[in-house]
């Protein structure tokens, strides 16, 4: 039995590499959904988060689903 070592060490390697970008944009988007700190005597609409960071949080989930999608369509059409 002979173990090709370099297409092993390409699979670790782009696994390692997909793995930690979605779950980099997975840290994106609860980042921009998440609320700031309220200080004593802020209104509540000082704590929410801004339209542009709302907005990169929903186009980071989006990624996240759109590479979790093609990886069950992977996973299936085999």
């Amino acid at each position: 039995m002979n173990i090709d070592w370099a297409a092993l060490g390409q699979v670790f390697g782009v696994t390692l590499a997909v793995t930690v970008g979605i779950v980099g944009l997975f840290t994106v988007g609860i980042v921009g959904t998440s609320r700031k700190p309220q200080t004593e005597g802020a209104t509540a609409a000082g704590t929410a988060p801004g339209t542009g960071a709302r907005a990169g949080a929903v186009t980071a989930f989006a990624l996240c689903a759109a590479a979790v999608a093609y990886g069950i369509y992977l996973i299936v059409a085999a």
